[in-house]
């Protein structure tokens, strides 16, 4: 469904991906060659830091309507407002999705 390719910051494809089956199912067989190579460009764009990135795309696919992410990452007022909304109607889900990796870079960066 495109979540890999989300979490290693690369939002256009997951989009496609989400909406196309993987191409398909096509690109799953060339994402077991990309992988390691997104992994590798993942781990040198994103800062690892207080917020981990991993718990916050669980938290983020798996309850990200009720934003249980965005209070891990200390964002309870936005948190809160997604919980009451369901992520806004949904379009703040989708945004979390695009910006996340970015999201937490940057709270990353400022806890040092």
């Amino acid at each position: 469904m495109g979540s890999h390719r989300f979490y290693y910051g690369k939002p256009i494809s997951g989009t496609i991906y989400f909406f196309t089956l993987g191409l398909l199912f096509i690109g799953w067989f060339v994402d077991l060659f990309l992988i390691p190579s997104m992994a590798r460009d993942a781990d040198l764009r994103f800062k690892e830091g207080k917020i981990n990135y991993d718990v916050a795309r669980v938290l983020l696919v798996f309850l990200g309507l009720l934003g249980i992410h965005r209070m891990y990452m200390g964002k309870w007022i936005s948190g809160i407002i997604y919980l009451c909304t369901l992520g806004v109607f949904g379009i703040g889900y989708i945004y979390d999705f695009w910006t996340l990796n970015d999201q937490i870079t940057v709270i990353n960066s400022h806890m040092e």
